[in-house]
C-alpha cells in the first residue's frame, strides 16, 4: 500500500538519483520526467476527478489501487461511496443486463441496469475506481467510454459529485495492458512512480511490518529502482525486469506478504521460511532477507531491554543497531519508551538521530506516546542538531 507524505533527508538521494538516470536514458520522455508520487497522484484525483477521468500507470506492487481508499479517507469524500470495479473478472454482459418493460398496452422497450458495483442504486456519488482497465477485454474497454467520458453508464448519470478514474499496469511491463487510442483520449494519463525508500520505509514503520523487512530495504535502496533503468534484468536481481524468466520480484506489495510470513512464521524452519520468502521476493531478495533475519535473532529481546537498559548487551554491527531502532519504532507503547530511551543513549549519535527522525514525521504512529515523553523532550532539547537538517 501504499506510502507516506513527502520527507527530504534519505530520499533525496534516491530522487536526485532516479531524475539523473531518466534523463540519461534516450527512452525518456516528459511523462517520465513528471511522474507523481501517490499522495500527489491521490490529490490530483481528488481535485480534479470529478470532470476528468485520470488513467493512473505505474509499476506493478506499488499501491496503484491504495488511492481509492486513500480518497476515501480525505474529509471532502466523507459522503461518498467507494466503488471497486475489477475489469479483469468482467465481459460486457457484466456492466449492464436488458430489462423489459412495458410503455403503452404491448408495447415494450428494453433499459438497460447497470452492475451494482457502479453504485448508482445507493443514489449518493460514488468515487469509482476501474481497477486494471489495460487488460481488460477489448468490449469492456469499449463500453466503459461513455462512463470515462460523460460520467454516463447506458442511460443513468452518475450522481453529481462523483469521481471516476482507472488504473494500469506501465506499457513496457508486458503484462498485457493495451488501451486504444480513442478510448486513450477520454481519459488523462498519470503516471505514479515507485515509491523512494525513505517514503515506503515511513509508510511501513506506521504499518508496523517486520523490522527486518524494513531493515532489508534501508540496506538494499536498489530494490526500489526501476527496470526502465537496466537493459540487462542481471544488474539488479530483486526487482521485476521483462526480461527476466521468472516474476518474483521485490516490489512494494512482496514486502508486505514477506512482513506476513516473518510475522506469522516463527515457529516455522529455517529451510520453510526461506522458501517461502524466495518465493514471495525472488531468490536473491529472499535469500538477502534471511540474512537480515539471521542478525536480528541475536538482537536483545524487547523484554531485555525493559528489564535491564544500561546493562543488556549491545550489538557492535552497525546493521544490527537500525534493525533495533526499527524494532522499536514498530513496537514503541507506554511500557516500553522509558527504557528504551535509557538503551538508546547507548547507541551512536547518528543512530538515535534516526530514531528522532521517523518520530518527528507528523504522521508517525506512536509520536504521540513518544513526544509527549519526558526522557525524549529532554533528549529533543540536547539534540536537535542531529534531527533539524532534515526539515526542508
Amino acid at each position: 500500500h501504499t506510502t507516506t507524505p513527502h520527507h527530504r533527508g534519505e530520499d533525496t538521494r534516491r530522487s536526485k538519483s532516479h531524475k539523473e538516470n531518466i534523463r540519461g536514458t534516450k527512452m525518456s520522455t516528459a511523462r517520465d520526467m513528471y511522474s507523481v508520487d501517490i499522495n500527489e497522484a491521490t490529490q490530483a484525483i481528488a481535485d480534479v476527478g470529478c470532470d476528468v477521468s485520470i488513467l493512473l500507470e505505474g509499476h506493478m506492487g506499488f499501491g496503484k489501487t491504495s488511492v481509492l481508499y486513500m480518497l476515501g479517507e480525505m474529509e471532502k469524500f466523507k459522503n461518498h461511496t467507494l466503488c471497486y470495479f475489477d475489469c479483469t473478472t468482467k465481459d460486457v454482459g457484466d456492466l449492464f443486463i436488458p430489462d423489459f418493460f412495458r410503455i403503452d398496452g404491448d408495447s415494450k422497450c428494453v433499459k438497460f441496469i447497470p452492475n451494482e458495483e457502479f453504485g448508482i442504486h445507493l443514489g449518493k456519488p460514488v468515487i469509482i475506481m476501474v481497477d486494471e482497465i489495460g487488460k481488460a477485454f477489448p468490449t469492456v474497454k469499449n463500453a466503459m467510454n461513455r462512463v470515462f467520458l460523460e460520467r454516463s453508464i447506458g442511460t443513468f448519470k452518475l450522481p453529481e459529485g462523483s469521481i471516476v478514474f482507472a488504473t494500469t499496469n506501465l506499457l513496457g511491463e508486458n503484462v498485457g495492458d493495451m488501451f486504444p487510442a480513442h478510448s486513450n483520449n477520454r481519459v488523462t494519463t498519470l503516471r505514479m512512480r515507485k515509491s523512494t525508500v525513505g517514503e515506503w520505509l515511513r509508510w511501513g514503520i506506521n504499518k508496523q511490518l517486520h523490522h527486518t523487512v524494513l531493515t532489508f530495504v534501508k540496506e538494499n535502496p536498489s530494490v526500489f529502482d526501476s527496470f526502465e533503468d537496466f537493459d540487462n534484468p542481471s544488474d539488479n536481481p530483486y526487482i521485476f525486469h521483462p526480461k527476466r524468466s521468472t516474476s518474483k520480484c521485490v516490489t512494494g506489495r512482496s514486502l508486505e506478504k514477506a512482513s506476513q510470513i516473518l510475522q506469522n512464521g516463527e515457529g516455522l524452519s529455517t529451510s520453510v521460511l526461506t522458501g517461502l520468502l524466495i518465493g514471495t521476493i525472488g531468490e536473491r531478495g529472499g535469500m538477502d532477507l534471511m540474512q537480515t533475519k539471521a542478525l536480528a535473532d541475536k538482537l536483545p529481546s524487547r523484554q531485555e531491554i525493559i528489564d535491564s537498559p544500561e546493562n543488556c548487551k549491545l550489538p557492535e554491527n552497525a546493521s544490527a543497531k537500525i534493525l533495533l531502532v526499527y524494532r522499536a519504532l514498530t513496537s514503541m507503547d507506554r511500557e516500553f519508551i522509558n527504557p528504551w530511551m535509557d538503551y538508546m543513549l547507548r547507541l551512536s549519535p547518528e543512530e538515535q538521530g534516526y530514531f528522532a527522525r521517523h518520530v518527528h514525521q507528523t504522521k508517525y504512529k506512536h509520536g504521540g506516546v513518544v513526544m509527549t515523553n519526558k526522557k525524549f523532550m529532554e533528549w529533543s532539547r540536547n539534540n536537535t542538531h542531529l534531527f533539524s537538517t532534515d526539515k526542508k
